[in-house]
């Protein structure tokens, strides 16, 4: 019922990491009719090899898109890792149809070929991109939440966040902070004013990432302060003029 190229698309999308169940619904076709072809063709070949598998690792490309992609990772994002199943999934507020734009962007700059697809949540949107190299991309990829296991970069992603700095902290504010302005009122000359202010805040649960975010925000003269939350201290502010100006310019509000 089949032709060839209908045949060799869905295996495609199943050696990139897709489930059968999304191959399926994707393609029209039956579950046990990919099955099928799976024992009886020979697996096709069609994704070229990761940059990271070799005997000679190389760093990713688009360096600048994948220091904004590492942020939203660290942030929002998890790999899925099992066995015929494997991709990278970025949460994004429903509201700010711009940042899941520039999720699906640097998505495609980092790996240009696995397939990408955006799934509708109550409130968010899911972007996600398939393929098993995520793992190799990522390598803080492990069990359990981020927050309970460390959280360190490689060498290489330290020279890609190093010389990318603002991209790093662009997908950590995308991910886990935000941009408010915050509002007072004073007496001048007898009369209440009200004045307003911006501000940026950052909030994660990780010691490790907290820090990765700070550590960036000292080398690009960004000054900061820790605001607790209770005893636990996982909010990041930036409040001097000077800096939210500087955040202004390279980050801004989401959209």
């Amino acid at each position: 019922m089949y032709d060839i190229s209908t045949r060799k698309r869905a295996l495609t999308l199943v050696a990139q990491g897709r489930s059968l169940n999304s191959v399926s619904k994707e393609t029209g076709i039956s579950r046990h009719a990919i099955s099928c072809w799976l024992s009886r063709i020979e697996p096709l070949s069609r994704t070229p090899p990761c940059i990271r598998c070799t005997d000679a690792p190389e760093l990713p490309e688009n360096p600048a898109a994948y220091a904004y992609l590492l942020g939203l990772y660290l942030g929002d994002g998890y790999i899925i890792s099992k066995p015929r199943q494997h991709y990278l999934m970025v949460s994004c507020t429903a509201s700010w149809p711009g940042l899941v734009e520039a999720a699906e962007a640097a998505m495609r700059k980092v790996l240009p070929y696995p397939s990408t697809s955006r799934v509708q949540r109550a409130g968010c949107i899911e972007v996600k991109s398939f393929s098993k190299h995520w793992t190799c991309m990522f390598p803080q990829h492990g069990p359990g939440k981020k927050h309970d296991r460390p959280i360190t970069l490689e060498p290489w992603q330290q020279a890609i966040v190093d010389a990318h700095p603002w991209e790093f902290i662009r997908g950590l504010i995308h991910s886990d902070g935000c941009r408010i302005t915050h509002w007072t009122t004073r007496m001048v000359a007898g009369e209440r004013k009200r004045y307003e202010y911006p501000r940026y805040f950052f909030t994660n649960k990780s010691d490790d990432i907290r820090k990765l975010f700070t550590d960036t925000l000292d080398k690009v003269g960004v000054e900061w302060t820790t605001l607790a939350r209770g005893s636990d201290p996982f909010n990041i502010s930036i409040a001097r003029k000077a800096s939210v100006a500087l955040m202004d310019t390279h980050v801004g509000p989401k959209h």
